[in-house]
């Protein structure tokens, strides 16, 4: 096979996944990536690209010529390249929505108004452009875009609740067709990213496909970042003897994917027609609580670090969101092979092996509270970082 795939954003977690499953395959792949230090750490590793044989590019999306470089000679485009910390998106405004949603403008602009070779693009987009997921009241029946409300969220009432009756509303799989509600700059920035790929795209008739993942987890995660990724974020304070703290009242869930799944989903729309043009959502359809989530791991490291539910919940969060796929299932077969227990065996497996990170979550807490971005809950003394 003689077929080239450029991957932006591809030295991040599913990124480097995906060009060892295409290298495989026979596909020549370039990569380009900036390297946030926020996501890479301040010496990462380019040895991989080297020895994989992967055309390695360093810079950004934002630069255009740069890009217009990356992307001659190319036949498909896999477009990973985002900021995906949704609590610091709420004030990080600038910068997450500058590499989003201009980048991916960046990259659209060029493929319009210049002579290519693309094929076909795959967007990752997220399930942060619905917000909340689907719900259902028990009297008055399903509920559009709901919202958790202020007054409910500082009396630790983290549930949400039928705008009409005040029944505990019923979290239901989330489809495709659902409304778009983001509640946080990251969410918003998806939504951007999502319209201005599908508009341009029909407009130069160049086929695309959207992924909407939910919460991708596995070995290669990123190990310093603390906004993000809340298994590597539990796993850093299980390696360092230090406290987990959990966010509300822990109960709040999401739909997690074991990144080979993640993966799989992207080779099986890269060549097919009957995804052209299609948005599918990419989960299990399994909805966990994040303290379900925290006992497992901490079962798995055999750790005994404290366990700290804090009831502090942060601005632009949701409660639960978990994926209805079905679409994928009849549209090209995508069926999620790992189960989480044993998705977090071989994550456990894989992190125990590596260097311990350091733990920067109580820097992040901080980070968030001194921008008011985390609120309610109980005061603790968190420990002194350097």
């Amino acid at each position: 096979m003689d077929e080239h795939i450029l991957i932006t954003g591809g030295a991040g977690f599913i990124g480097r996944a995906l060009s060892v499953r295409l290298l495989e395959k026979g596909y020549a792949v370039t990569v380009i990536d900036n390297l946030d230090p926020q996501v890479h750490g301040k010496n990462p590793d380019i040895n991989f690209f080297k020895t994989n044989k992967i055309n390695f590019i360093q810079g950004s999306i934002l630069d255009y010529e740069l890009l217009g470089q990356a992307i001659q000679n190319q036949d498909y485009i896999i477009h990973l390249a985002a900021h995906t910390a949704t609590g610091q998106s709420m004030y990080r405004i600038a910068e997450d929505t500058n590499i989003n949603v201009l980048g991916t403008a960046k990259l659209m602009d060029y493929i319009v108004n210049n002579p290519h070779n693309i094929q076909k693009i795959v967007i990752a987009s997220s399930r942060a452009v619905y917000g909340e997921g689907v719900y259902r009241c028990p009297y008055c029946g399903r509920i559009p875009k709901p919202k958790r409300i202020p007054e409910d969220l500082e009396k630790g009432l983290f549930e949400l609740f039928c705008p009409y009756c005040r029944t505990k509303l019923v979290p239901l799989p989330t489809d495709e067709e659902s409304s778009l509600n983001p509640l946080s700059i990251y969410g918003a920035s998806k939504v951007s990213i999502e319209y201005i790929t599908s508009l341009s795209g029909a407009a130069a008739q160049i086929p695309f496909t959207i992924l909407r993942y939910q919460n991708v987890y596995g070995p290669g995660q990123s190990l310093g970042n603390p906004y993000t990724g809340i298994l590597s974020v539990l796993g850093t304070c299980l390696l360092n003897n230090a406290p987990i703290y959990v966010f509300e009242d822990g109960q709040e869930s999401r739909d997690f994917i074991y990144i080979d799944d993640a993966v799989s989903a992207i080779l099986g729309v890269l060549k097919s027609e009957a995804t052209n043009d299609q948005i599918y959502n990419i989960g299990t359809g399994i909805r966990t609580p994040v303290c379900e989530m925290a006992t497992l791991l901490i079962k798995e490291f055999g750790s005994h670090s404290e366990y700290i539910i804090n009831g502090k919940y942060r601005i632009g969060d949701i409660r639960h969101n978990f994926a209805d796929i079905s679409k994928a299932f009849y549209d090209f077969g995508f069926v999620p092979q790992i189960s989480l227990d044993k998705g977090i065996q071989k994550f456990v497996s894989w992190f125990s092996m590596q260097e311990i990170p350091q733990n920067n979550l109580i820097m992040s807490i901080k980070e968030m509270e001194d921008k008011n971005m985390l609120r309610g809950g109980r005061d603790h003394a968190y420990p002194q970082t350097n």
